[in-house]
């Protein structure tokens, strides 16, 4: 009798989204879009706790600006999916971060985002 046996590796996170995308959190299910991307959380343990779901914090989290607020939240891969609408958001900073808006994605400028 020959016994096979599986190596699982832990999965590698990859980048789900890329800035422009349009992005609904899954659990709040605001729309918004991502204006930059962090290979892991870079927020600092007292925020994290605070956070009510504490994703894991090994994994791409985004900065995504809420459509019909002025807000700009910090959530990670697993909270968000695609935004299937596909229409434009209202946000105060989207022209300060996007020079358009072309197919249902909006076209990141060179203007950094102010927190690193």
């Amino acid at each position: 009798m020959i016994f096979m046996i599986a190596i699982t590796r832990p999965r590698a996170h990859r980048p789900e989204f890329e800035p422009g995308q349009l992005v609904t959190h899954r659990r709040y299910g605001y729309r918004g879009v991502v204006v930059r991307r962090d290979d892991c959380c870079k927020a600092d343990d007292e925020w994290y706790r605070k956070n009510q779901t504490q994703p894991e914090r090994n994994q791409p989290w985004y900065h995504v600006l809420v459509d019909g607020t002025s807000t700009c939240t910090y959530a990670a891969a697993e909270n968000l999916a695609p935004d299937a609408s596909q229409f434009p958001i209202s946000h105060p900073l989207v022209d300060s971060f996007f020079s358009g808006f072309e197919n249902g994605i909006y076209i990141r400028n060179n203007v950094p985002w102010p927190i690193d």
